[in-house]
């Protein structure tokens, strides 16, 4: 489109969060609109026409003038602040062009196998804010029922390593450890890394928001400090503390996987081969020579049989060894929950109970934390195998895991408020008296998603009962955290359905 006078909008900065996606407004009445023949969710390009900079966005079509008038642009928050000019300035419209990758997503729907280069290019323009959120969609959706093969996770993990920013900590041995997830209350890490750290090994720790759990590393260790830290002030943190626990958007660490989580969520997507690159390539960026990679196995989490397990352990084994990873994988009971907390304050609740060896502290919290340190710590070729556990033992019951943790949570930021388990709650209770013979991992993790958690920090799941216990008629399982009617219903709703909980003998 030609930059004349009569195709030419003032900017506006339109106070929308579009989380990860390019939105623009323009007017139903607006020239431009009429005369380029757009349509609303159709991509067009935004170009300025002073500093030459230019972004691609989905077209919303308003009728609301105090939006956005005629001869008006609107941009959402993301789109405005990466064309980088002030409110006013003026800016063209233009239909865009498709994004060459997009041929490549088209055969991978089709079942055919993606070279490096294919993977390479889709990744480059997802991150460039090309792709609308259906053709991410897409992309994601072929990848799963499609299947890829392990040479391709080896291609996804190494453009999604390299989509962003890299961090050289040059050290020997950095540490660092992944969960694959589908375990509510399972925050191994926040007690894995004040007890890495307090020995001395290097452990920076970034992790992602949860995609289909209530909580992820990040969202619970944002309770207690921040997570969102720039590269520079995380690098000062883990050189000082030799660990940290952040969110890894902050720092652009394969920056394209953030972008494809935000899709993968709300469509509950996780495929094999995305999870491995997905966590491979993050830990690539950040910079980890070895890594401990977690696998719950269960009835109701996301590994449920010894095959499957094995399965998914050769092809991290796969791609970690061809991007110089030294990796090793933990198959671990995933028959239920762990700890009592499921949501981001309950389960920091757990963890702080955990690190100031509180007696009530949840016990098959702790033995898993400190399985998985010792295997860390068993990296360092200063430490025999076998001496990892007494040496992390040794480490928390001493309180100088406690008094890392404390020093990271300074170090980033500590929260000065004082977040609280949802106000509104409620106890689902036994029907009989019996034993508890099962706990439905993803029912747990539905009913704390419904009452709100990771995005209320307070809603969740409080646990009273575990797989083994007796149980009175009339005993309180669990309980019910929300902060908002709405929300707490839902819950209520579906624990009613199914509490999440077999009784008998």
């Amino acid at each position: 489109m030609n930059s004349t006078a009569n195709s030419t909008l003032q900017l506006r900065r339109v106070a929308i969060d579009t989380y990860k996606e390019n939105v623009a407004y323009l007017h139903r009445d607006c020239l431009v609109y009429r005369s380029e023949g757009f349509q609303a969710l159709s991509k067009i390009e935004v170009s300025s026409t002073t500093n030459g900079r230019s972004v691609l966005a989905t077209l919303n079509v308003v009728d609301d003038s105090s939006i956005t008038a005629p001869g008006q642009l609107g941009l959402s928050l993301q789109a405005f602040r990466q064309l980088d000019l002030p409110e006013g300035a003026a800016a063209t419209v233009a239909h865009a062009k498709s994004p060459e990758s997009l041929h490549a997503v088209h055969r991978k729907i089709a079942g055919e196998r993606l070279a490096y280069a294919d993977y390479k290019a889709i990744t480059a323009d997802i991150v460039a804010n090309r792709y609308a959120k259906i053709e991410m969609a897409a992309f994601l959706v072929a990848c799963t029922e499609t299947g890829m093969e392990r040479d391709e996770v080896l291609y996804l993990t190494r453009a999604m390593a390299d989509s962003g920013e890299k961090l050289a900590w040059h050290e020997p041995l950095v540490a660092d450890k992944h969960c694959i997830g589908g375990i509510p209350g399972n925050r191994t890490s926040m007690l894995v890394v004040p007890i890495v750290a307090a020995h001395g090994i290097f452990i920076p720790k970034t992790s992602s928001r949860a995609i289909t759990s209530p909580a992820g590393t990040a969202d619970t260790m944002e309770v207690l400090a921040e997570v969102e830290l720039p590269p520079r002030l995380l690098n000062d943190i883990v050189r000082t503390e030799r660990g940290c626990l952040a969110w890894g958007g902050t720092a652009r660490l394969a920056p394209v996987d953030d972008t494809l989580i935000s899709v993968e969520r709300p469509l509950s997507l996780d495929s094999p081969g995305q999870l491995v690159a997905s966590i491979l390539a993050k830990k690539i960026a950040a910079g980890a020579t070895h890594l401990l990679i977690d696998i719950p196995m269960g009835p109701s989490a996301k590994v449920r049989s010894q095959a499957d397990a094995l399965r998914l352990r050769k092809l991290f084994e796969f791609v970690g060894d061809r991007v110089g990873l030294q990796l090793e994988v933990m198959v671990t009971d995933g028959h239920q929950p762990i700890g009592r907390g499921i949501g981001p304050v309950l389960e920091a609740r757990d963890v702080m109970q955990v690190l100031e060896n509180d007696p009530d502290q949840p016990r098959d919290l702790r033995e898993k934390a400190l399985q998985l340190a010792a295997r860390i710590l068993e990296f360092d070729p200063d430490v025999r195998g076998g001496q990892g556990y007494m040496l992390a033992r040794d480490i928390l019951e001493s309180g100088r895991a406690l008094d890392k943790m404390r020093a990271i949570i300074d170090a980033q930021g500590r929260r000065q408020i004082i977040h609280e388990p949802g106000k509104l709650f409620t106890k689902i209770k036994a029907e009989k008296t019996a034993n508890v013979i099962a706990i439905d991992n993803l029912q747990m993790a539905r009913i704390a998603r419904l009452a709100g958690a990771p995005m209320d920090k307070g809603a969740g799941v409080d646990l009273f009962a575990k797989v083994g216990d007796r149980v009175k008629r009339g005993q309180a399982l669990y309980a019910i955290h929300a902060e908002f009617a709405a929300d707490f219903d839902f819950a209520c709703e579906a624990a009613a359905v199914d509490s999440g909980f077999t009784l008998g003998p």
